[in-house]
């Protein structure tokens, strides 16, 4: 990295965040649930939508230019002062899976909002325009595949998936977003144009316990894991509990169970370490307790950071799932819910985000994601780095889900100061011109 990269640019004096402020914009999402319990803000519902139009209100009330994308991104700019600069973005989303906690997402898009607050209320300059996106539809709770908003953005959202893909009530994606408002086929075909971003920075909760393990306040992510989500189709007979003898059944559920141990049995194997196998849904049908289950479906999430032993992680589960089911006379179907490759985020963006933090003294370490996450996505149209802060027990995507205020607020400092390191870098190398070393040091 260049000299101008390792000089400490604090954030102007008095400009630090506010934690109360944070916890109240928390506070003010969480509000926007469809359940007692936790948060359920699914995607493409008007609760979504409520809490887009409580982030937009609130930056237009920032004197920013607001705006929502055809996929249902809001994204609120605040110019800088040179002109033909790509735009350097933060935010994450506001969507959750059923029963969520109150961090996954909107800690980013807290963050971002204080970080558009201060630098409107200090009048910090900076030369790149700074935009601020919430996200729609990361989580792939409801239709199986993750960070819909950034694959179409990032246009990697074949339109094909909008029909294809359904929640648990037979809704099609398609059908969902034109519910909200939204045209799906105009926003496969208009992703973001590269040309008008030139860096996005991602703060989002941990959802895992290194860093309150290690007592650090500040995670830099190096690398994301991939993942790959199936859903199986076990069908046998169904037929009376009693009636049925053991060695007459055709037991759905009793092949599913083994499925299950099966997928945890070889992420545990040390030859898989690193693996992680979740059977997160599963359905019994019909599901009486006098019944033999005569067809069961469950969905398997495999995620590594190690692309070959992803998928053949799958393959092997696959294989043996249906020699199982061969060996108990059922019929076994498949299908493909996503397949996400892991990624490297860029060395010399990361690298800014540690030396923001050196300069203000927090104390970081860097750590791969189990999580997918928007910035991942997008990191295919511009570079991308993600920040962590830490999770209370690790607990994630559950109502217990917790991060101090004052984390979140030492994690907004950071944020804001990696943005104007970023803008700093990136205006003298386009002041240098074509052909001068990159931020890696390596020629652009």
């Amino acid at each position: 990295m260049s000299d101008t990269q390792t000089e400490p640019l604090a954030t102007p004096a008095g400009s630090l965040a506010d934690a109360a402020r944070l916890s109240a914009t928390i506070d003010g999402f969480s509000a926007l649930t469809s359940e007692p319990h936790g948060i359920t803000r699914l995607a493409y519902t008007p609760l979504e939508r409520a809490a887009h139009d409580q982030f937009a209100k609130h930056m237009a009330g920032l004197g920013l230019r607001v705006r929502t994308d055809p996929a249902g991104n809001t994204i609120a700019e605040h110019p800088g002062q040179a002109r033909d600069l790509g735009a350097v973005g933060t935010g994450s989303h506001l969507d959750s899976v059923p029963g969520a906690g109150r961090f996954d997402g909107i800690a980013g898009v807290a963050a971002a909002m204080e970080v558009a607050r201060l630098v409107v209320e200090a009048g910090i300059a900076h030369q790149h325009p700074f935009r601020f996106v919430a996200f729609a539809a990361e989580e792939g709770a409801r239709f199986g595949q993750a960070c819909v908003g950034s694959r179409f953005a990032a246009g990697r959202m074949p339109e094909r998936q909008l029909t294809e893909r359904r929640d648990r009530d037979g809704v099609t994606l398609a059908q969902a977003m034109a519910g909200t408002g939204f045209d799906p086929a105009l926003a496969a075909q208009t992703p973001w144009s590269a040309d008008d971003w030139a860096a996005f920075v991602e703060l989002h909760v941990e959802q895992g316990g290194v860093l309150e393990a290690a007592g650090v306040t500040i995670g830099v992510v190096d690398l994301v894991s991939g993942s790959t989500r199936l859903e199986f189709r076990v069908t046998g007979q169904a037929s009376h509990s009693g009636a049925t003898p053991m060695g007459q059944r055709a037991d759905a559920l009793a092949a599913a169970a083994e499925i299950v141990l099966l997928a945890e049995s070889l992420a545990l194997d040390p030859q898989h370490r690193g693996t992680r196998a979740t059977v997160g849904r599963l359905e019994v049908r019909p599901g009486s307790i006098t019944t033999i289950p005569g067809e069961i479906v469950l969905t398997l999430d495999v995620r590594d950071v190690d692309s070959d032993r992803q998928r053949g992680t799958v393959a092997e589960i696959v294989r043996r799932a249906r020699s199982c089911c061969d060996r108990r006379r059922l019929r076994l179907s498949l299908e493909l819910l996503g397949d996400t490759s892991p990624v490297v985020l860029p060395v010399w963006l990361r690298s800014i985000v540690a030396e923001s933090c050196r300069a203000a003294g927090v104390p970081y370490r860097v750590l791969t994601s189990g999580a997918s996450h928007d910035a991942q996505v997008i990191n295919g149209l511009m570079p991308a780095a993600i920040l962590f802060v830490p999770s209370r027990d690790g607990l994630s995507h559950v109502a217990e889900e917790w991060t101090s205020s004052a984390d979140l607020a030492t994690g907004t400092d950071v944020l804001l100061a990696a943005l104007l390191r970023i803008d700093g870098e990136l205006t003298r190398l386009a002041e240098l011109g074509p052909g001068s070393p990159g931020p890696s040091g390596e020629p652009e």
